[in-house]
């Protein structure tokens, strides 16, 4: 397996540190409101590339925080009269709703910073302790000139880089480049106490002391959004580095960006989507679908053309697996050629083939369609084939769009007593070829979500995915 890291700018061989195991982190939601489409691409992105990892043997340990105490999560209990406390339990259950609708899986831990303030205050003592750090009026700041490797992630030169959006300008500061590890406690901020005073953790030190308090000082992964790649993941890099004496991480993973019309989404220009609102209209899956149907380093464009057609492939893919599911109970029994065993495991070699190489999700979902379209025949009754041969091939697809989480996690091929009702109706309409009626019960079964058909196998009633 190959991955694209980052640090490096290369694509490198995958090593574990440790044999088949897998310590991989990855930054979540700061939760003060529901999680954009921008948001959603890393939790997809990651949450597959875990399934794949698992897929191909490895024992995965995977953590991702939840950020449950910021300046946003701050001015939004103010400005609704909540506790931050409040406000984000809020949104971690919106978060939750979402994540389980996109067909992301939980976390092995899911750490918040909250949880977490004896961790980061240890790793502030150790950054002051060793002289990587610096406290003035209750503030401690990082010390990032002294760090020799600064900006190792980002590949620029210290003296280009800035201080990053979430640095706070401060005239105390020794460097305008230092950042806060620690800030002070303001008035009506929540707050703990600390060697430094009542204060609370500054941005990226969470994420350090989550990472290595959870995994180890040293990990194999550490994944995020692109626009993480400064100053975030370069100060965690950094701080991590200085307090542990270890390497932080030995492979960056790093989604592209997200546009809508091909502009840069933006409150401001109008084109800002949640997920549940896209959820909304057009459901989950297709979400997932888009941001794996592009190489995951790709720059993304959404738009409503585009989430359609997405719908519309997983549509395909729901109506081979009820064909195939139909066709398995009306196939007689029959054994399984070794041409054909070949020709479906010749599309599994492929999708490991192409995954293997830098986590190419687009590649993989073609491996699938090329494993639906050779079998199409045999599920629709052009081509002759038996139980074993259909069984095999429902095993491989199932594999394969289960690591990419293609299909609902549960599906439920039970009908409701009403629906099979109509549905026989139906077919006791067509056989005494009385149309009309029949054409009249097949519209309201389309109306309830249904579809009825009649097959080469015979009749059949699946529900509708659109």
């Amino acid at each position: 397996m190959k991955l694209y890291n980052t640090l490096t700018r290369k694509l490198e061989v995958f090593h574990t540190i440790r044999p088949n195991q897998v310590m991989m982190y990855a930054c979540g939601p700061t939760v003060y409101n529901y999680i954009h489409i921008g948001n959603a691409r890393p939790l997809i992105v990651f949450d597959c590339f875990r399934r794949y990892l698992q897929y191909r043997g490895y024992q995965v340990t995977f953590v991702q925080n939840f950020t449950d105490v910021d300046d946003k999560i701050i001015a939004k209990a103010k400005e609704q009269g909540k506790t931050a406390a409040e406000i984000a339990e809020q949104y971690i259950r919106e978060y939750q709703k979402d994540a389980a609708g996109l067909g992301v899986l939980p976390a092995d831990r899911h750490p918040r910073v909250t949880d977490s303030i004896e961790q980061i205050i240890g790793i502030v003592e150790k950054l002051i302790e060793n002289g990587y750090a610096y406290q003035i009026n209750g503030d401690v700041y990082f010390r990032t000139r002294h760090c020799p490797e600064y900006g190792k992630l980002s590949h620029m030169p210290l003296e280009e880089l800035e201080a990053g959006s979430r640095v706070e300008v401060s005239g105390s500061k020794e460097d305008p480049l230092d950042f806060a590890v620690w800030k002070a406690a303001k008035p009506g901020e929540p707050f703990w106490e600390s060697p430094w005073g009542k204060g609370r953790p500054g941005w990226h030190i969470e994420c350090s002391a989550m990472a290595t308090h959870y995994l180890a000082p040293t990990i194999d992964i550490h994944c995020g959004g692109q626009d993480l790649i400064f100053p975030h993941h370069e100060n965690e890099i950094a701080q991590s580095e200085c307090a542990t004496g270890a390497p932080f991480a030995h492979y960056w993973m790093h989604n592209g960006y997200i546009n809508i019309d091909n502009r840069k989404m933006s409150k401001s220009l109008g084109n800002f989507f949640t997920v549940r609102e896209v959820a909304e209209q057009y459901g989950y899956l297709p979400i997932r679908y888009m941001m794996l149907q592009a190489h995951y380093r790709s720059p993304i464009n959404y738009s409503e053309d585009v989430i359609v057609q997405c719908r519309a492939s997983l549509e395909r893919i729901e109506t081979f697996r009820r064909n195939l599911e139909f066709a398995l109970s009306k196939v007689s029994d029959g054994e399984m050629s070794d041409q054909q065993k070949d020709a479906i495991l010749a599309n599994r070699e492929k999708f490991i083939r192409v995954m293997d190489d830098d986590f190419n999700t687009a590649d993989g979902i073609t491996a699938i369609f090329e494993l639906i379209r050779e079998m199409n025949p045999f599920v629709t009754g052009k081509e002759p084939t038996g139980k074993e041969h259909l069984a095999f091939a429902k095993k491989i697809f199932f594999e394969l769009t289960g690591v990419l989480g293609l299909l609902p996690e549960s599906v439920s091929d039970e009908t409701p007593s009403e629906i099979q009702r109509k549905f026989e109706e139906w077919v006791t309409a067509r056989n005494a070829k009385d149309f009309e009626k029949a054409d009249s019960l097949r519209e309201e079964l389309y109306q309830k979500g249904y579809l009825a058909q009649t097959t080469r196998q015979g009749n059949k009633l699946t529900r509708r995915t659109t």
